[in-house]
């Protein structure tokens, strides 16, 4: 079983004490709940560095990352660096992260928060708007296209955007739909968690212009991000290159001042 199994597997375990243990009555009182989202996809649009920073302990791939930080820190760090938006790995088991990470940064950060997890059910999504989420992640390969319509739609209807993303051109068919904002492509191989920028660059000429384009994961230089602008990507996800350093933010700042030349 590769590693993608097994993380989806334990997730729709979780999904069901989710459900045994909380009523969606109880996530719609959530203070979060009737604030008004930040557009990710507006962000990005006028950004001119376009960096999502991504806040994550450890991965299957590379285990632990970084231990020694306080969220926090890297939070605050981020925002005064000035990144356009914040990913917040929420998942527990595998990368480390709480429902709690993403709260605080909502307390923290005045833009758009991307909740990265891995969402398989509708109740997932009011969970995702009761934390303070303005962006949802769709995950094209574990999900079909009619459960992605349905999803998305529903994110929709909650005010959330919804960021779809592909790691192979035969999955862009699942996620064209009306409730689409953002299309990621992510350069990481989910079942062997290895990764290759030539994926984004090789897909990026079959993603509709009507699709705001984000270039996810094996990125760790800044002229990188260079070159997958002149591809059409307006986004660039960014997570271990900053998370292993002993000052995220810092990281972050020094990176965009370089892309922003």
């Amino acid at each position: 079983m590769n590693i993608l199994n097994k993380i989806i597997r334990h997730k729709k375990n979780e999904i069901e004490y989710l459900k045994l243990n909380y009523s969606i009555s109880q996530l719609e009182s959530s203070s979060f709940f009737e604030r008004e989202t930040i557009s990710l996809k507006s962000k990005l649009m006028s950004s001119n560095s376009g960096i999502i920073a991504e806040h994550k302990r450890k991965s299957p791939s590379k285990d632990i990352i970084n231990n020694n930080l306080k969220i926090r820190d890297v939070i605050q760090g981020y925002q005064d660096a000035g990144v356009c938006g914040i990913s917040v790995l929420t998942d527990l088991d595998f990368f480390g992260g709480t429902n709690d990470d993403l709260k605080i940064t909502r307390e923290i950060f005045e833009g758009p928060i991307l909740r990265k997890e891995f969402i398989l059910d509708e109740f997932q999504i009011i969970e995702s708007k009761s934390l303070g989420t303005d962006v949802i992640l769709l995950i094209a390969s574990v999900l079909t296209k009619q459960e992605i319509f349905k999803l998305s739609k529903l994110a929709k209807e909650l005010n959330l955007e919804v960021l779809a993303e592909v790691h192979n051109e035969n999955e862009l068919d699942k996620v064209l739909n009306p409730y689409i904002d953002l299309i990621g492509v992510n350069n990481r191989d989910l079942k062997i968690f290895k990764t290759d920028i030539n994926i984004s660059k090789n897909i990026s000429k079959k993603i509709p212009a009507d699709f705001l384009k984000i270039s996810e994961s094996g990125i760790y230089n800044y002229n990188v991000v260079k070159d997958l602008r002149e591809y059409g990507f307006k986004g660039f996800l960014i997570g271990e290159y900053f998370m292993k350093t002993i000052n995220p933010g810092f990281t972050a700042s020094e990176f965009i001042k370089k892309i922003e030349v």
